[in-house]
């Protein structure tokens, strides 16, 4: 009989100081309190870019998820609203606003578990 030690398995890099997932998760939380008030996005944007510089490398994948979150839902945005004279803009913002909160969610959900985001830069769920 051989005695095989199992081997550890990998932990994901969870952080020592609670800020630095503290601040990712209160632009998370800004961006689902622009629903109510719409400036708080702006405020999490300008954060994320701040904060981005100097993170762990699986905290700077939430910043870059972020970022993208903003950007591009604000691009979504857009076009659904110039597509609304024809009618499908109203389908479409509400596709927008799903899109959103399920990026939000499951960043909030990767960010619990001191998980890096797979694909920040994705433009789907």
């Amino acid at each position: 009989m051989s005695d095989t030690q199992p081997t550890p398995s990998q932990e994901p890099p969870i952080s020592t100081n609670p800020s630095e997932r503290g601040n990712a998760n209160l632009i998370y939380i800004l961006y689902l309190v622009a629903f109510i008030v719409g400036v708080t996005s702006i405020v999490g944007v300008v954060m994320a870019y701040m904060a981005k510089g100097e993170a762990p490398d699986w905290l700077k994948s939430h910043y870059n998820n972020q970022i993208n979150i903003f950007w591009k839902g604000l691009l979504y945005g857009l076009i659904s609203c110039l597509l609304m004279v024809v009618l499908i803009g109203f389908v479409l913002i509400i596709v927008v606003l799903v899109w959103y909160i399920v990026r939000i969610v499951k960043g909030m959900q990767a960010l619990s578990k001191g998980e890096p985001i797979d694909n920040p830069g994705s433009w789907a769920f």
